[in-house]
């Protein structure tokens, strides 16, 4: 089963959700552990993910389906999002601010008692399965005014704030992740949270658990600690020499190069 250590309430409280038809949001920083959580519930559920990573080209079309055209004629194929309403399952739309607002809409239905997709271009208003389940996520980071879930889409949904991991339960994950042993891993964990205090950078992200868990498997590969940091924590959270100056400086205080 997928490995995940809950941080608070999480698994409780979806577990409620799914049992109670109720759609969730799930907010947090990038690396966190969203997606590994949607997997790990998923199959705690036994209800397959259907997992959507949105971006400014998501279309309605794309969610819910479209006509296509083969050697026998025109057919309809369903989209992630109406397999999971007409079979059941856990439909995940991953950084859901990305999408167009246009295309956002169609979850309306689906939020709230009705619980109905109703598809324009066959007529057909289908009633989810009683295993069906809506659950989008994204990054507060990333918003801004124009970029951001509507207040008449975020009611709709129960929502769930994720955090970085305390240290001592970051240490457990990067180690049951990587195979690296205790003392490598608290110095991974102990960098990232020096890096997540800094606030006179131009760092867009914090060092992510993720991160963490990549530089540990390079280095149980045998790669040099401190390079370790490099390819997988430093040189992937920025490109100005400045701040890479001062990512340097921190990795150097606990591994030598």
């Amino acid at each position: 089963m997928t490995f995940y250590k809950a941080q608070k309430n999480e698994v409780e409280l979806f577990t409620a959700a799914a049992g109670m038809n109720l759609p969730v949001l799930i907010k947090g920083p990038t690396g966190c552990g969203k997606t590994r959580f949607i997997e790990y519930m998923g199959e705690k559920l036994n209800r397959k993910v259907y997992t959507v990573v949105c971006h400014d080209d998501l279309s309605a079309a794309d969610l819910v389906g479209r006509h296509l055209i083969d050697e026998n004629g025109t057919y309809w194929q369903d989209g992630p999002l109406t397999k999971a309403v007409r079979d059941g399952g856990i439909c995940y739309l991953d950084e859901i601010i990305e999408a167009r607002k246009d295309t956002t809409v169609v979850l309306h239905s689906l939020a709230d008692y009705r619980r109905v997709l109703p598809i324009d271009r066959t007529g057909e208003v289908i009633e989810a399965h009683p295993d069906f389940m809506l659950v989008v996520s994204y990054n507060p980071g990333y918003q801004n005014v124009l970029k951001g879930m509507k207040p008449s889409t975020k009611q709709r949904f129960l929502s769930l704030s994720f955090e970085y991991p305390k240290e001592s339960l970051e240490v457990e994950v990067v180690i049951k992740e990587s195979g690296v042993d205790e003392e490598v891993a608290r110095k991974l964990v102990a960098i990232a949270s020096e890096i997540r205090q800094l606030d006179d950078t131009d760092i867009q992200e914090a060092a992510s658990t993720r991160l963490l868990v990549y530089a540990a498997k390079l280095i149980v590969q045998g790669f040099n600690e401190y390079d370790a940091c490099m390819h997988s924590i430093v040189e992937s959270l920025s490109d100005e020499d400045e701040v890479l100056d001062v990512l340097k400086k921190l990795v150097e205080l606990h591994f030598t190069k």
